[in-house]
């Protein structure tokens, strides 16, 4: 008979050897091993996949738009949207507007704009080309990773086209990068409990499937805390493990916990232990893709700074302003560059300021020499 403890060590040797772990080997060492256990794991395999992560941290300034909140997909966990036709809350934001945003981004050097909103039922294709293409004239410095796999699937169905051709329409118009949001849990049972209306599992493999073969790169996320099985977060990363393994086209993996205030589920918050337990799991499991991304967002400053030692070599965005999770009555006050550049520093590595594509923009430490 198998002595439990020998195999959870068994196991985190098997994970640092760089060997793949299986769904329920995942599950074990997740609830079995200590925390500590993990976080050396998850920090050993971050140095091997991301050289220079052991004495340096990368962020990325960018901006958050929503354009619209108007939405139609009734997410049970969402406290942004507001129902078509609410002209009281509801809004469509002008390109004035938006342009006044991103000239703001610019100003501190930001180089990313993450555009996002509702399925707004009152927009097609042609908005949305529309609002790429003069972004991108007017500001072509700046990297377009903006609308996420739910709103390519929405698009798509409000314009009666392809979601290929809705992708290849947004791609021409100047959008670069695809990020991972709308993913929430990539399994169908916790899906139709928590955002019935919203996008399948294949929905949103298949669009992130289609923009990698079309050649943009993006991001892949989890949002925890829903009330789901370990065994299904474990299907999660098993869903985005193989399409990398397939296409090759994340960058960056962002594990966040659920807020839920002021959304119709009420639900208790997610402990430290546990986002860094998730943080180094993420790492184990994730095995093909390079980036794992921090967030101070949704679990706060000094879990941040702590990441960077459990599996994460990024810090995320900065994010000059966020509606989404605020909307929840979360306290977001913007976050200077200036002070992810502290809170790296505190956390003992060297702050590295980069673009979406993970190229350098600034290190900041005149001493160190990067490649």
């Amino acid at each position: 008979m198998v002595n439990p403890r020998q195999e959870v060590e068994r196991l985190l040797d098997k994970a640092e050897s760089g060997q793949r772990l299986t769904m329920q080997e995942g599950a074990l060492i997740y609830t079995e091993a200590n925390l500590f256990e993990l976080g050396a794991v998850a920090e050993h395999l971050a140095r091997v996949r991301v050289p220079g992560s052991e004495s340096r941290a990368t962020f990325v300034v960018d901006r958050n738009i929503n354009y619209t909140n108007y939405c139609n997909s009734l997410c049970k966990f969402c406290a942004f949207y507001r129902l078509p036709g609410d002209e009281k809350e509801g809004y469509v934001r002008g390109i004035d507007e938006i342009f006044q945003k991103i000239e703001e981004l610019v100003a501190i050097g930001g180089t990313q704009v993450l555009m996002q909103g509702g399925h707004n039922p009152k927009l097609g294709i042609e908005y949305y080309e529309d609002l790429i293409s003069k972004v991108h004239a007017k500001f072509p410095q700046v990297i377009i990773h903006s609308l996420s796999a739910s709103e390519i699937c929405h698009i798509a169905k409000t314009s009666n086209i392809s979601r290929k051709e809705a992708l290849e329409r947004v791609r021409a118009a100047g959008m670069e990068s695809l990020p991972g949001g709308g993913a929430e849990i990539l399994v169908d049972n916790v899906r139709n409990r928590i955002s019935p209306l919203k996008t399948k599992t294949a929905d949103w493999v298949d669009v992130h499937r289609t923009a990698h073969q079309l050649g943009m790169k993006g991001t892949a996320t989890m949002v925890y805390g829903f009330g789901e099985t370990v065994m299904e977060r474990m299907e999660h990363f098993d869903v985005i493990r193989k399409l990398q393994d397939e296409t090759g086209g994340f960058r960056a993996f962002i594990p966040w916990s659920f807020i839920s205030e002021s959304t119709e589920m009420d639900l208790p918050h997610r402990t430290g232990d546990e986002y860094l337990r998730m943080l180094a799991i993420s790492r184990i499991m994730l095995d093909n893709i390079q980036h794992l991304q921090a967030g101070f967002v949704t679990e706060g400053e000094k879990l941040a700074q702590a990441a960077l030692r459990f599996g994460a070599d990024d810090f995320g965005g900065i994010l000059m302003e966020e509606n989404v999770v605020t909307a929840t009555g979360l306290e977001f006050k913007g976050f200077p560059k200036e002070e992810a550049v502290r809170q790296i520093r505190e956390a003992g590595k060297i702050p590295v300021q980069r673009n979406t594509r993970y190229e350098v923009v600034r290190a900041f430490d005149d001493n160190t020499a990067l490649a």
